[in-house]
C-alpha cells in the first residue's frame, strides 16, 4: 500500500482484527455483487469505501424514480441510466482506486457461473428467488462464499454460505421451494432503512470473510424485525437431503 491508501484505510487498519495484512486481503479481493437495488447499493458503497479492490456489478435494470426512496447509490439525474453504471459512478466518487466491472445484462447460467468461479466472494442482493437459487447452486458447485440478504416491508434477513466451514448449510437448505417466496417490494412495500440495515450487515459479513476474522453467520439465519426492533439469530442445520449441497464435502 502507498501512503494515500494507508491514510484512506487508517481507521480500519487500526483494528487488530484487520491491520495491514487484512487490508491487503481486501485490496486483492474480487467480489461479485448481483443486484444494485436497495441491498446492493449499500453493499457496493461500503465495500468500495472499505477498499475491496475489484467489484463486479451485475444488474440489467435501469434507475426508476420509485427506486430512489431506498437505492442510495442512485440519484434523480440518473433516472433512465443503467443501475450498474449509476452505482459505478457513485463508487468512483467515493473511492477512485477501486476497480469496477459493470455487467449491464441478464446473465445466463454459463455467464453467471463464469463470474462466480472468478470471484472470491458473491453477494446476492436480488429480489428474484429463481435467480437466488441459481446463484446459491453455482456458489456451492464452485465452493465460493455467498452472503445472501433479503428485505421486505419491515423485515429482513441475512445468511452466509461458507464452504470453509464444516457442514455450512446453503440457501436451498433453508428454502426447499419458491411457492411461499414470491414477494416483491413493488407489491408489498419496504421501509428504506430496512434495506440499508440488511445491506450493511451483508457488507460486514463479506469483509469478515475476505479479511479472515471473527465468526461469520454461516450456520445461522439472522432475522430483523424493524417494527419491534427485534433481532433473532436462528441456528440452521445442513439438510442431508438438500438437492444442492448434500453431496458437497
Amino acid at each position: 500500500m502507498n501512503d494515500e491508501e494507508l491514510l484512506r484505510y487508517s481507521r480500519q487498519i487500526m483494528l487488530p482484527e484487520i491491520e495491514i495484512e487484512g487490508q491487503e486481503k481486501l485490496l486483492a479481493a474480487r467480489v461479485l455483487i448481483v443486484g444494485l437495488g436497495g441491498l446492493g447499493c449499500p453493499v457496493a458503497m461500503y465495500l468500495a469505501a472499505a477498499g475491496v479492490g475489484h467489484l463486479v456489478l451485475a444488474d440489467f435494470d435501469e434507475v426508476d424514480l420509485s427506486n430512489l426512496q431506498r437505492q442510495i447509490a442512485h440519484t434523480t439525474d440518473r433516472i433512465g441510466k443503467s443501475k450498474v453504471s449509476s452505482a459505478s459512478q457513485t463508487i468512483s466518487a467515493l473511492n477512485p482506486n477501486i476497480k469496477v466491472t459493470c455487467l449491464d445484462q441478464q446473465l445466463d447460467t454459463q455467464a453467471l457461473a463464469t463470474e462466480i468461479s472468478a470471484a472470491d466472494l458473491v453477494l446476492d442482493c436480488t429480489d428474484n428467488f429463481t435467480i437466488r437459487f441459481e446463484i446459491n447452486e453455482l456458489c456451492v458447485a464452485n465452493k465460493t462464499p455467498l452472503v445472501t440478504g433479503a428485505a421486505i416491508r419491515l423485515e429482513g434477513q441475512v445468511m452466509v454460505y461458507d464452504p470453509g466451514t464444516t457442514d455450512s448449510p446453503c440457501y436451498r437448505c433453508l428454502y426447499q421451494g419458491t411457492d411461499d417466496l414470491a414477494l416483491s417490494c413493488s407489491e408489498n412495500g419496504v421501509a428504506a432503512p430496512v434495506v440499508g440495515v440488511i445491506g450493511t450487515i451483508q457488507a460486514l459479513e463479506a469483509i469478515k470473510l475476505l479479511a479472515g476474522f471473527g465468526r461469520s453467520l454461516a450456520g445461522h439465519l439472522l432475522v430483523f424485525d424493524a417494527k419491534s426492533m427485534d433481532w433473532r439469530k436462528l441456528k440452521l442445520s445442513k439438510n442431508s437431503n438438500c438437492a444442492t449441497c448434500a453431496d458437497q464435502s
